[in-house]
């Protein structure tokens, strides 16, 4: 993966003990939602159509903390909501971090320069922005205007103050290949950010806006186009080199969503964060009692167009681990920042 040398050790080390204790299932990264509460109605996402007492809720932070330390999850990704509405969400982080988990704390970025001084600098850390788009394309995506330039304004500052900070962009059938490149060229040469992660759009079955998910060939074609021309080998992409050929359509993989596991308010959910089958109370009880077969493109008609990171990016990062080749591939990439 195109991460930190130290973050890439450690997880290459805990890929080996896993395989080492011969286990079939594991997390590599633990996607926690320690609320749904947030200030902002983006028309793609599915989070915030819950009821007024749910979204009123606050995840304890034992609980929060014993989730992740219960799944043995090297990373954890904190997302919501938006996190940063949760009032201990700095101690939640402080915790893991104390613990050396590798923490981004996704935020739309809108208290980011209020509730900064919260948070130390860390390598185990990382604030990670979503950016969906140039100004007027995101402030569009989010239904708000100036949420943009807020979002600069927060980012410019945490890198001023010593944070990491990544970004996270989810693109539509409304996009272009052109306009891909111009957000990510500015993500990259404009504001300078440690690494992005890209995302194809997922039809959460909650989201207020269902016309616009990019379907398989849709996004194959999308990226491709996006990659060329040296693209793909420049900018800092926070993806292993199989992930982003996926996304191209150079290779097709099964989902593993086991590997990117969900924890909310309602326990783990059942297959991923983007579908909700149940909830249970334990990650073993998640790994033991889910048919995973049953979940994925061909399997699953809901997984038709699922092209996401949390069900791919896993199988993406086994498969470069189980080939030596790839592995050199990926060392190479991480060493020198390029993902060609």
């Amino acid at each position: 993966m195109a991460m930190p040398l130290r973050q890439s050790i450690k997880v290459a080390t805990y890929l080996a003990e896993q395989k080492l204790r011969k286990r079939d299932k594991f997390p590599l990264i633990v996607e926690l939602e320690p609320l749904y509460a947030c200030n902002l109605k983006c028309e793609g996402c599915g989070k915030i159509q819950h009821p007024a007492g749910v979204l009123k809720q606050r995840m304890p932070v034992a609980q929060a903390v014993g989730a992740v330390l219960e799944s043995g999850a090297p990373m954890v990704s904190i997302a919501g909501g938006e996190p940063l509405m949760h009032p201990q969400i700095d101690e939640i982080v402080r915790q893991l971090v104390a613990r050396r988990k590798y923490v981004f704390l996704c935020t739309n970025a809108m208290l980011l320069r209020k509730k900064m001084d919260k948070f130390k600098p860390s390598p185990y850390f990382a604030f990670a922005v979503h950016i969906d788009g140039l100004r007027e394309r995101h402030d569009e995506s989010v239904a708000k205007e100036g949420v943009f330039d807020e979002a600069v304004a927060a980012i410019k500052e945490a890198k001023r103050r010593g944070f990491r900070v990544t970004t996270n962009s989810t693109f539509f059938n409304t996009d272009t290949p052109q306009t891909i490149i111009e957000v990510l060229n500015y993500l990259n040469d404009d504001l300078q950010v440690d690494e992005m992660m890209i995302s194809p759009a997922y039809a959460y079955e909650k989201a207020p806006d269902q016309e616009h998910f990019l379907g398989v060939e849709q996004t194959r074609e999308l990226f491709r186009k996006a990659f060329s021309g040296g693209n793909r080998r420049r900018w800092r992409l926070n993806h292993s080199p199989l992930f982003l050929d996926f996304l191209e359509g150079k290779v097709d993989f099964p989902c593993t969503a086991w590997a990117i596991p969900n924890y909310s308010l309602f326990g783990w959910q059942r297959p991923c964060y983007l579908m909700s089958d149940g909830y249970v109370t334990t990650y073993r009880e998640l790994i033991e009692d889910t048919d995973w077969n049953a979940y994925g493109r061909g399997k699953d008609p809901r997984c038709a167009n699922c092209m996401a990171h949390c069900g791919y990016e896993p199988t993406a990062v086994l498969a470069t681990m189980g080939s030596l080749k790839e592995s050199l591939r990926a060392m190479r990439e991480t060493l020198s920042g390029n993902q060609g």
